[in-house]
């Protein structure tokens, strides 16, 4: 095929090319005035039928050229350009073979295409998915699995006075019916968005019949599409897999972007699981999208979603922030961990303690200076009797000795002892019951004790 040559009554206008074309050759083409999209498949070729030959190689040929036209045909018989909802569906004309080579033709479209469908506001992309879930749907509503569905063969575009983008689905040529695909070896598709069984199928390696591929086929490569469209990349995966259907098949989980919604990635998460009976129909997928809300992306706060190993974006994301540690808390600006409270006493539990005393049991400054350890702070409060600081007084042991017991609701307390009279010596401190603990206290808190206590009764 070349320019200026007549093919079955199509006059070829441009130079054939490959591009994007796969096991094909295209170009433009006229007839009778219409303009026309010409397709040449390389491959199979179809035998001559003045061979008369039966060699095991031709009848192999004449099988695989049967069933090639025979899918086609049934392909072109369901999908009928008139079909209602088929507005956009570019479906063919015309399929022949001339000599031993198969063309197909479709109406010339306009092939431009929206790049960057994430850069659309969230009703423009609830209407372009729905466009897209509607044509995928008459696909499906009459048993015919698209078969390679990517974002080269959708073309987003807005029409001259139309408020919205819509979604064109192109190239049936490697359509089926489902559960009768072509076999491993001639199955095509793209192994991006190829479905986990539509792989194995390809590798042939026995787990997967043809009649497991069916429409679910397609919805997990609408899944994969669906994130793309939304978010202008496809889910992450680990990269020891080639790609997402291998990993999924793996028993990985795809990482999903987690400014998506939650319904959202409900969704998507349900579109690319493994096991294709439990992926949603396409009348879930529409359902779904009757919210703009549902397409647009949550700028969560840092912190305030802390995702799963599957919806973990990667590092630097724009859902980047670091999830604050469980264990620490703010007050006034100044970060207290979990074993100190807040100038207020109060615990990050949410308990409350002693006034200036930490939950460990430390002495805590009222201010936001730094921390004190538990030896300095009793020696600050003892050199400043009455000071402004507001630290507690030195704790004493449960029993004291020659000591008065304190006044209490029904016992007035006991008269000091007379200041001429001499202190009487400190024993050693009893231990403790079995029912009240004794107070922990430290040598040096024992001994400022008793120093103020003399220094006390002297001025007395």
């Amino acid at each position: 095929m070349k320019k200026g040559d007549v093919i079955g009554g199509y006059r070829i206008t441009s130079e054939p090319t490959n591009a994007n074309g796969g096991k094909c050759v295209w170009a433009f083409a006229e007839k009778d005035g219409g303009q026309y999209f010409v397709k040449r498949f390389l491959e199979p070729k179809r035998p001559r039928d003045d061979d008369t030959r039966d060699t095991p190689s031709l009848r192999i040929r004449r099988q695989l050229a049967r069933e090639f036209e025979e899918r086609h045909r049934t392909i072109m018989k369901r999908l009928r350009p008139d079909a209602r909802g088929g507005g956009n569906l570019v479906l063919a004309t015309d399929f022949f073979h001339e000599g031993s080579t198969y063309y197909k033709v479709t109406e010339r479209i306009d092939t431009s295409s929206l790049e960057k469908p994430q850069s659309l506001e969230p009703r423009q992309k609830m209407v372009l998915l729905k466009t897209l879930g509607m044509s995928l749907k008459q696909l499906h509503d009459i048993g015919i699995v698209h078969g390679d569905l990517k974002p080269l063969n959708v073309l987003v575009q807005k029409r001259d006075g139309a408020a919205f983008h819509t979604a064109k689905l192109i190239d049936f040529d490697d359509s089926y019916v489902a559960g009768d695909p072509p076999g491993p070896e001639e199955i095509a598709g793209d192994s991006l968005y190829g479905a986990p069984e539509w792989r194995r199928y390809m590798r042939d390696d026995g787990s997967v019949g043809g009649e497991q591929l069916t429409c679910a086929v397609d919805v997990f490569a609408l899944g994969l599409m669906t994130h793309l469209y939304l978010t202008g990349e496809l889910p992450h995966h680990d990269k020891r897999y080639g790609s997402p259907a291998d990993a999924v098949d793996a028993g990985e989980q795809l990482e999903l972007d987690i400014r998506l919604s939650d319904t959202m990635l409900g969704l998507v998460r349900s579109m690319t699981g493994r096991a294709p009976a439990g992926r949603p129909r396409m009348a879930t997928f529409l359902k779904t999208l009757s919210d703009p809300s549902v397409c647009a992306l949550q700028h969560r706060r840092p912190g305030s979603t802390r995702p799963s190993t599957a919806t973990r974006p990667k590092s630097g994301g724009a859902a980047g922030g670091r999830t604050p540690s469980p264990h620490t808390t703010k007050s006034s600006g100044a970060t207290t961990s979990s074993d100190t409270t807040t100038s207020s006493g109060t615990t990050p539990s949410g308990t409350k303690a002693s006034s200036g005393t930490t939950s460990s049991g430390a002495t805590a400054s009222s201010g936001t200076g730094p921390r004190t350890s538990r030896i300095k702070s009793t020696m600050r409060s003892a050199g400043r009797p009455g000071g402004s600081g507001g630290a507690p007084r030195v704790p004493r042991p449960a029993t004291e000795p020659g000591r008065p017991p304190a006044a209490t609701d029904d016992r007035p307390a006991t008269p000091p002892t007379a200041p001429d009279s001499p202190p009487p010596a400190r024993p050693a401190s009893p231990p403790p019951s079995g029912d009240v603990p004794a107070p922990r206290a430290s040598r040096v808190r024992i001994n400022l004790g008793d120093r103020r206590r003399d220094r006390d009764r002297g001025s007395s």
